[in-house]
Order: C-alpha cells, then sequence, then structure tokens
C-alpha cells in the first residue's frame, strides 16, 4: 500500500477544511475505506474529564470513556500511543464490539501539550497493525494536532 499517496490524497480532502468535526468525520471515512481488515475507526473527544464518543465509522461505539479505563483510557492516562495485538489480553479492555482482536489508539495534543482527541483503530484480527500501519495513522493523526512520538 502506498501510505505516502494516500496522506497526499488525504491532504487534499482536508485542505479546504477548518472545522475540527469536519476533519475527523472525513478522516475516519477514509482510514475505513483505505485500510484493510479494520472494523471501527474514529475519533475520541476530551471533554469534561472524559473520553466522548466523536466520529467514526463502524458498528455502536462506547460513548464515555473514564481516564486509564481500557485502552483508550490507558493511552491518555499514559499520553502515549498504544497497539494492542490481542484486546481480549488486555486488562480492562472495554468490549464495545466482541469481533474486536486488536487495537491502536493514537492521542492527539494541542499546541499547549494538552491531550484533546484520540484516534482509535480496531481490526478482527489478532496482531493487524504494523509499524508500517501505525506511522500512517499517525501521520492521519496529525491534520488534527500533535502525536507524542
Amino acid at each position: 500500500m502506498n501510505y505516502d499517496l494516500l496522506i497526499t490524497q488525504l491532504k487534499n480532502i482536508l485542505s479546504q477544511e477548518d472545522y475540527d468535526i469536519s476533519k475527523m468525520a472525513n478522516i475516519s471515512a477514509f482510514i475505513f475505506e483505505h485500510l484493510e481488515n479494520i472494523n471501527w475507526v474514529g475519533f475520541y473527544i476530551v471533554k469534561d474529564n472524559i473520553l466522548k464518543l466523536g466520529p467514526f465509522q463502524g458498528k455502536i461505539a462506547c460513548s464515555n470513556i473514564p481516564k486509564g479505563k481500557g485502552v483508550c483510557g490507558t493511552a491518555w492516562q499514559l499520553r502515549k500511543t498504544m497497539i494492542v495485538d490481542n484486546v481480549h489480553e488486555f486488562p480492562g479492555h472495554i468490549a464495545c464490539d466482541e469481533n474486536s482482536k486488536s487495537e491502536v489508539v493514537i492521542p492527539i495534543f494541542d499546541n499547549n501539550g494538552e491531550m484533546i482527541l484520540e484516534l482509535d483503530i480496531d481490526s478482527p484480527i489478532y496482531s493487524r497493525f504494523t509499524t508500517d500501519d501505525v506511522n500512517f495513522l499517525k501521520n492521519c493523526a496529525k491534520f488534527l494536532g500533535n502525536i507524542a512520538e
């Protein structure tokens, strides 16, 4: 897969948009359309000290996730990208879709270093996400803010 070409396409799609909710909607749809073997992709937004469900593609999802709970809450607490090869072995995993087997969560920060969003991707395949996939997803997330490396 040519991830550089996909990032160029996504940049063109987002070039005239300044509203973050619209960007999140198009980024999640773009990833869902182009990345194989995923069953959910979307955003969680930090609001009132909880992760609130934002734009996504896939089955119905959990609406509120506290800091430290599940993969998303842990990524928020640790302020780092989480790559989980088997979500069923992750302590406290929140099972919104029992078909999900692996997951990547990428925190997104504002210019002050505060986490404002997360990009969350699930797959029905164990150990689905390669280093190249994660780098592509981080580049997608950078259209919304800063990413911890």
